[in-house]
C-alpha cells in the first residue's frame, strides 16, 4: 500500500519533480544506512533533472567541457549572496566528507553515525543559506552538474582566499 501511495505521488510530479524527489530520496536513504537504494535514487534523480535541463535549454548543443561551463556558470548565478556563500564554504565540505563517510563506513557504526551528523549539518547550513539569505531553491533542483560544480566553484573560491591570505603575510 505505501509503495502504491508513493508511485502514485511520484506519477503526479512533474520530471523536475521527481528528479527533485528521487534526489532528495537518494539522500535520505543514504541517511537510513541504505547505500544501494540511495545510489540507485540520486542517480535517477540526477537522470530526470538532466533530462529536465536539455528539454529546457533545447538550444544547447555542446559536448562535456560547454555543458560543464554552462553548469559553473549557473552556479555562480544562484549564489550571490556572500552569507550563503560562506555558508557553503563551511556546508559543501561537510556534506561531501559525510557523504564519503556514510558510503564508506558499516551502517550505525560510530563513525558512519559521525558522517551522517556532518552530512546533515552541511545540508542545514546551504538550506539557511538559501531561504534566509539567497532566497532560492538549491542549484541542484534546476542544473544536477550543481552537485559536482558546487564543490568545484567553492574549492576554487577556498583556494583564492588562502592566496589573497598568503600574499598579506609575506
Amino acid at each position: 500500500m505505501i509503495k502504491a501511495m508513493a508511485r502514485g505521488a511520484l506519477d503526479r510530479l512533474d520530471r523536475r519533480g521527481r528528479g527533485v524527489a528521487f534526489t532528495v530520496g537518494g539522500m535520505g536513504a543514504l541517511l537510513a544506512g541504505r547505500k544501494v537504494t540511495a545510489l540507485g535514487l540520486f542517480s535517477q534523480g540526477l537522470r530526470d533533472l538532466e533530462a529536465e535541463w536539455r528539454a529546457v535549454h533545447p538550444e544547447f548543443q555542446g559536448g562535456l567541457r560547454a555543458r560543464w561551463q554552462e553548469a559553473v556558470e549557473f552556479y555562480e548565478a544562484t549564489h550571490t549572496d556572500a552569507t550563503n556563500r560562506r555558508l557553503h564554504i563551511i556546508g559543501i565540505p561537510l556534506i561531501v566528507g559525510g557523504a564519503v563517510g556514510l558510503l564508506v563506513w558499516p551502517s550505525y557504526s560510530p563513525p558512519w553515525a559521525l558522517s551522517a551528523g556532518t552530512f546533515a549539518s552541511g545540508w542545514v547550513l546551504n538550506i539557511v543559506g538559501h531561504a534566509v539569505y539567497e532566497k532560492n531553491a538549491p542549484a541542484f533542483a534546476d542544473d544536477p552538474l550543481s552537485f559536482i560544480a558546487g564543490p568545484v566553484f567553492d574549492a576554487v573560491q577556498v583556494k583564492a582566499i588562502i592566496g589573497r591570505l598568503a600574499r598579506r603575510g609575506a
